[in-house]
């Protein structure tokens, strides 16, 4: 049987309250649900934060790739992670202009 390789992704969100949330998944949707109650697998901290919603996006090699990415973007201060979100939206609208 063939084995589709799973793609890991390394992802923001924005909680109700504002503050950021990072973290790595395979099936971000899958996820994002999670965060907002619709599943039981959502994180200790956005339970008190919602809703949530995805604010930036990445795609890793392997798990290792997206955990070692996730620690790097934890280490950012909040402006940082505010310019990569910044950064991301304008690199898709410049291509959804195209």
């Amino acid at each position: 049987m063939l084995q589709v390789a799973k793609r890991w992704h390394v992802y923001i969100v924005r909680c109700a309250d504002g503050t950021l949330y990072t973290g790595v998944a395979i099936d971000v949707a899958k996820r994002l649900a999670g965060h907002n109650g619709a599943r039981a697998n959502g994180a200790r901290y956005t339970r008190s934060r919602r809703p949530v919603t995805l604010a930036y996006l990445e795609t890793a090699a392997n798990r290792s790739a997206a955990c070692k990415r996730e620690c790097r973007i934890k280490q950012l201060s909040r402006r940082e992670k505010l310019a990569l979100i910044a950064s991301a939206s304008r690199i898709i609208s410049s291509a959804k202009k195209k």
